[in-house]
């Protein structure tokens, strides 16, 4: 695709995320950062309310704050063309930290932010007409997906991935009871669940996933910003067994192997149940996926909080320029198509 594509020198570094009104896509209103009415709806498949552990249900995540306190702030500079958690100050990284931490047993912290209302409206303000719900569980000690498939009923501009972990007990009975609650896919996250993708138990779990018609998206790759065994675990090698040997279970891989870019994309390329998605992928990284994997099989994701929504946009976009169908494609088509939404409906709702 990449011989339709332009490659205008747009800027990558800005004095914050702000600054991205310096692109032509995107303007500040009432300080609020705003994308143009133009351009394509999206489908952001990689979003996350506050997680919770050992004391769940403390937050309300029907509450509309004032601002949202991404993990990255608005504020901070900006390089579009470096892997997103390089933008994260020495400060940023320990206030994000602490919070996915301590924070995740208190109904306190910048986490109290991430809710409902507060994506919702940054959606709104960048054309986002739908985003996947990734919850992450324990076997014990936590129950996000619950609590979000429940947040979330009704709404149509949410769609919800459940979360068993290979671990818990009555796994199966576990997943029905997820999709009976409306969940759409399940989202695995080997470096927080402390569990091999290639688990004994995580692959009877693809399995199940399979028969029930339910893509898992991984969390794939290290980030460097990981504990040890987490950065040990996501390393991409990990995942091609169940790519293989479950060719019936569709997989989405996160943030397409992360620091491993080259490793995801050969997956992708080598199986054809695999899709791609680019959350925190540098703009370089964004073109070499554009380059070299089917775009049929690529998704849109943004990672919030951690991040706004506008990084990623900015960098699809720029990435994009001269090639409206592959944008169109990669924006929402294909997550309608995995996602069995209608894409006339998505434009109606951005309308």
């Amino acid at each position: 695709m990449k011989s339709y594509r332009r490659r205008v020198a747009y800027p990558t570094r800005f004095e914050s995320s702000y600054d991205l009104a310096r692109l032509p896509w995107f303007d500040v209103v009432d300080r609020r950062l705003v994308v143009d009415p133009d351009i394509p709806p999206a489908i952001d498949v990689h979003t996350h309310l506050a997680l919770a552990y050992v004391l769940p249900r403390r937050l309300d995540l029907g509450r509309q704050w004032p601002e949202t306190e991404h993990y990255l702030p608005l504020s901070g500079t900006l390089d579009l063309d470096v892997y997103a958690n390089v933008n994260l100050s020495p400060g940023d990284l320990a206030k994000m930290k602490r919070d996915l931490t301590l924070g995740s047993v208190t109904a306190g912290g910048m986490r109290r932010t991430h809710t409902l209302p507060d994506l919702a409206r940054e959606m709104k303000e960048l054309g986002v007409v739908g985003s996947v719900l990734l919850a992450i569980d324990y076997p014990f000690l936590s129950d996000n997906a619950d609590d979000w498939l429940k947040a979330a009923k009704g709404r149509e501009d949410f769609i919800v991935f459940g979360s068993v972990h290979p671990y818990k007990p009555n796994m199966e009975r576990e997943l029905d009871r997820q999709v009976a609650l409306g969940a759409r896919g399940i989202k695995v996250h080997p470096a927080v669940q402390t569990v091999l993708p290639s688990n004994h138990r995580a692959m009877k779990l693809y399995r199940a996933c399979g028969r029930r018609g339910l893509p898992v998206l991984f969390h794939c790759g290290p980030v460097a910003i990981e504990p040890p065994l987490g950065r040990w675990l996501s390393q991409v090698r990990h995942y091609e067994k169940p790519l293989r040997e479950i060719p019936e279970t569709t997989f989405v891989l996160g943030h397409s192997g992360a620091l491993q870019l080259e490793a995801g994309i050969e997956l992708a390329r080598r199986y054809h149940n695999v899709y791609v998605e680019i959350a925190s992928q540098s703009l370089t990284g964004v073109r070499r996926i554009l380059d070299r994997v089917d775009p049929s099989r690529i998704l849109f994701g943004s990672d919030w909080p951690f991040y706004h929504q506008s990084m990623p946009l900015a960098k699809l976009l720029i990435a994009t320029e001269g090639a409206p169908e592959l944008r169109d494609r990669i924006l929402y088509q294909n997550a309608a198509q995995l996602l069995g939404l209608s894409p006339e409906a998505l434009l109606a709702r951005r309308e």
